[in-house]
């Protein structure tokens, strides 16, 4: 049976009491205390809204941090590259620091939804989100990124590769905290990186698969010295495969090399058979391609010859 125009749920008025804006990041932990647990960050409201809307989520408040001071900031101090917690996919993908000195996550956050979703949707809340499928967490975690938590207690940072706890699932409690900043190294000399993406359009979809690559040259130009290979949605959260990246260290840079590492790739993955997604065995099997490609497109961009 139908339901009426106002019934459905998507139409629905959003059941919040209090919508603030705080304009310093001690007022926005005090308006979260002064909820007891009930109130949520909101940024880009991309994540938050659906799920208020579904009913998945129930607040009393929602605290927008976007007018916080650095947190739309986008600089680097030489050495690292700081991303403030309001960034979007789009400010970020646009970034120029980003395009040279983080090449693969200009390309991911180039990916997110449409244009429109880009515009309002930050990186951080797709780290706070916790979905396995999200673009921006492959690459920032093959950045060796960690990110900087805000509570009434103080700071804490946490490298990305901790953050992840499950599906939906981080260490971050978004009724009291705030993610305020994602930190990286800028990629230096004798470094390349790869973003690729398998899914079933070019706009508007979930990945099927996510690897992001960085690969530092052997001083012969001709080996790898290191590599960070990082995956998703290929098992319950995001993560580094450690045992390809220990594979390559010290190799020499041939064909050979690339292939056996792509067939150690797999080791952690638990794809899901999905409608959507694809079986866990063909995504199994483009985990070794795109290993295979991701290596020798960031070992190339790195001066590194293969062969």
């Amino acid at each position: 049976m139908a339901l009426p125009f106002e019934k459905l749920h998507w139409y629905s008025k959003l059941e919040v009491a209090d919508y603030l804006v705080p304009t310093s990041l001690p007022q926005a932990l005090d308006m979260l205390a002064a909820h007891g647990g009930r109130a949520r960050v909101i940024a880009g409201g991309t994540d938050v809204i659906p799920e208020l809307r579904s009913r998945k989520l129930a607040v009393s408040a929602l605290v927008d941090v976007s007018r916080l001071p650095d947190m739309n900031a986008i600089e680097s101090d030489g050495a690292d590259i700081l991303i403030g917690g309001g960034v979007t996919h789009a400010q970020a993908a646009a970034s120029p620091l980003i395009q040279d000195k983080a090449g693969l996550l200009a390309t991911g956050c180039g990916w997110v939804g449409s244009p429109q979703i880009r515009n309002v949707a930050t990186l951080a809340g797709n780290l706070v989100s916790g979905q396995p499928a999200a673009d921006a967490s492959v690459p920032l975690l093959a950045l060796d990124a960690e990110v900087t938590i805000a509570s009434a207690e103080g700071l804490r940072v946490v490298p990305l590769s901790e953050f992840f706890q499950g599906v939906g699932k981080t260490v971050l409690d978004s009724s009291r905290e705030i993610l305020t900043s994602i930190r990286f190294k800028a990629l230096g000399a004798k470094q390349g990186s790869a973003y690729l993406r398998l899914g079933k359009r070019k706009a508007m979809t979930l990945p099927m698969l996510v690897c992001a690559v960085v690969a530092t040259a052997g001083q012969d130009g001709r080996s790898i010295q290191s590599a960070a290979i990082a995956l998703g949605p290929v098992a319950p959260v995001p993560f580094r495969e450690r045992s390809a990246e220990q594979f390559v260290a010290g190799k020499p840079a041939t064909p050979e090399t690339l292939a056996q590492a792509a067939e150690t790739a797999t080791a952690q993955c638990t794809p899901r058979d999905s409608l959507l997604r694809g079986s866990c065995d063909y995504r199994t099997e483009m985990v070794k391609v795109f290993v295979r490609r991701g290596l020798a497109a960031a070992l190339t961009q790195a001066g590194c010859t293969i062969g």
